[in-house]
C-alpha cells in the first residue's frame, strides 16, 4: 500500500520550483478539448444529486509527467506570490458512499494496513524503464497549483491562481493552466459513459490487480472516448474542490484511484480527500485550461465559494471528528 512519505524521503523525488526569474521556455502540454455538456453529481452526505452544466474547457490527455514537471521546475519561473506550505499533513479520505478513514495514503486504508515497496518519482519499477514518462509524484495540492502558475508563465498565459501562503484564489476568467474541478474531472473521465468505469479496468487502468510495485508510464493502457489516458488507476489526481468544508476543513479532493488500489476505489464516482500539504506516494495531478467564469466570479464548473461557506457553516455541537473550515473561500 502506498504511504505518506516523510520530508526526509523526498530528496530523490520532484525537483522543487524555483521562483527567481522569467527566463523560461514555453511548455507544450497535450490537452484535449472538451465540449460543453452536463453531468449529475451526487452528494453522499446530504444524499442528494445536482445537475451541473459545464462550459467548454481543455484537459490534459495524461497526468502531468515527471518530464513535464522538470521542464518547469528546473527552470527559473516568475514570482507568483506562492510560498512553501508550513507543514506536511497526514491524510484522511472520503468516498462517494460517504465513509471516511484516517490514514497515510490516498488509498484510504489506514497506516497500520502495511506498506508496499513502491518507487519514487526518480524511477525504479516503472514500465518502460523511464521515470520521465511516469506521472509526477508525490505532489501536494499546494505544489500542483504552484506548478500550474509556473507553467502558465512559461507558456505566456495568465496564471489561474492568486496564492498568498495557504490561501489560494482561482481566477475563473484566466487562460492559464489549473486543476480541474471535480465536475470537469468526472465528466472527462466518463467520456459519455454511465458505468463505474469507461471500460474493463484490466484494459484501461493500473490497479492492485496488475500487481505492480509502483507507478507506471502514462499512456500504456487504453484511452477513453475523449482520448484521455490513466484517468483511473496509476495515481490519484488532485482537483480544485474542497473535499467537504464541513467535515474535513481545508482538505482537497482526489479522484481516480492509484496503482495499489482495488477496483472499488478505481471508479469514476469515487472521491477522496487529503490535506493540501500531505505528501502521498500515489498522488499526482492533471491540468485543465480555459476561462470558465467572469472576472471576479467565485463560481464555475460545479464549484462555488458560496457553497463551500454554506457547507462549513455548521451550528451547534459537532459530530465527533468533524472540523469545519472557518472562513471558507
Amino acid at each position: 500500500m502506498p504511504s505518506e512519505l516523510p520530508d526526509a524521503s523526498r530528496d530523490t523525488s520532484l525537483t522543487p520550483l524555483t521562483v527567481i526569474g522569467t527566463d523560461v521556455q514555453p511548455l507544450a502540454l497535450a490537452l484535449v478539448p472538451i465540449a460543453a455538456g452536463s453531468i449529475e453529481m451526487r452528494d453522499a452526505r446530504s444524499e442528494s444529486s445536482r445537475q451541473i452544466t459545464l462550459r467548454p474547457f481543455q484537459i490534459g490527455s495524461t497526468p502531468v509527467t515527471r518530464a513535464e514537471w522538470d521542464t518547469v521546475a528546473t527552470k527559473p519561473v516568475a514570482p507568483v506570490g506562492a510560498t512553501e506550505p508550513a507543514s506536511r499533513g497526514s491524510s484522511s479520505s472520503s468516498s462517494s458512499s460517504g465513509g471516511s478513514a484516517s490514514g497515510r495514503s490516498a488509498s484510504g486504508r489506514s497506516a497500520s494496513g502495511g506498506s508496499a515497496s513502491g518507487s519514487s518519482a526518480s524511477g525504479g519499477s516503472e514500465a518502460g524503464g523511464s521515470a520521465l514518462r511516469t506521472p509526477a509524484h508525490p505532489v501536494t495540492w499546494f505544489e500542483a497549483v504552484r506548478w500550474c502558475n509556473a507553467a502558465s508563465v512559461a507558456a505566456g498565459l495568465s496564471p489561474a491562481y492568486e496564492i498568498r501562503g495557504r490561501e489560494v484564489e482561482w481566477r475563473t476568467d484566466a487562460h492559464g493552466y489549473r486543476l480541474p474541478t471535480e465536475a470537469e474531472w468526472e465528466f472527462s473521465c466518463r467520456a459519455g459513459t454511465l458505468g463505474p468505469a469507461y471500460g474493463a479496468l484490466v484494459d484501461i487502468a493500473w490497479t492492485a490487480a496488475d500487481e505492480v510495485s509502483g507507478v507506471q508510464n502514462v499512456g500504456l493502457k487504453q484511452a477513453n472516448a475523449f482520448g484521455l489516458f490513466d484517468t483511473l488507476g496509476n495515481v490519484w489526481e488532485w482537483c480544485w474542490d474542497y473535499a467537504d468544508t464541513g467535515r474535513y476543513a481545508d482538505y482537497r479532493s482526489l479522484r481516480g484511484g492509484g496503482w495499489a488500489d482495488r477496483s472499488w476505489s478505481c471508479r469514476a464516482s469515487v472521491r477522496r480527500g487529503s490535506a493540501p500539504d500531505a505528501v502521498l506516494e500515489d498522488v499526482g495531478f492533471r491540468v485543465a485550461r480555459g476561462p470558465v467564469g467572469e472576472a471576479g466570479s467565485h463560481a464555475a464548473q460545479g464549484w462555488s465559494r458560496a457553497a463551500d461557506r454554506s457547507r462549513a457553516d455548521i451550528r451547534g455541537p459537532l459530530p465527533v471528528g468533524w472540523t469545519p473550515l472557518r472562513e471558507a473561500q
